[in-house]
């Protein structure tokens, strides 16, 4: 996966997570979609960020892999 198709991927999950957000209340099944884009967005932009590091100091981006969900979970971005 190229940082286009990461891209492409988080705005896919991103809009996904506006649409649920954008009603009132939510049902059990919504707020386990919710926590699952949250972990999944999470995951792709620790791949984003792993891929542009290894392009910094000159190593190959296609390395990158994505870690576990526990590993990149709540990251601050």
């Amino acid at each position: 996966m190229d940082e286009k198709d990461i891209f492409g991927r988080i705005h896919e999950l991103v809009d996904e997570e506006h649409k649920l957000r954008e009603g009132g209340e939510h049902t059990d099944a919504q707020r386990t979609r919710l926590q699952q884009l949250e972990a999944d967005l999470d995951q792709c932009w620790d791949l984003l960020r792993q891929r542009r590091a290894k392009r910094q100091y000159g190593e190959d981006p296609d390395e990158a892999q994505a870690r576990p969900e526990p590993q990149v979970e709540n990251y601050l971005q």
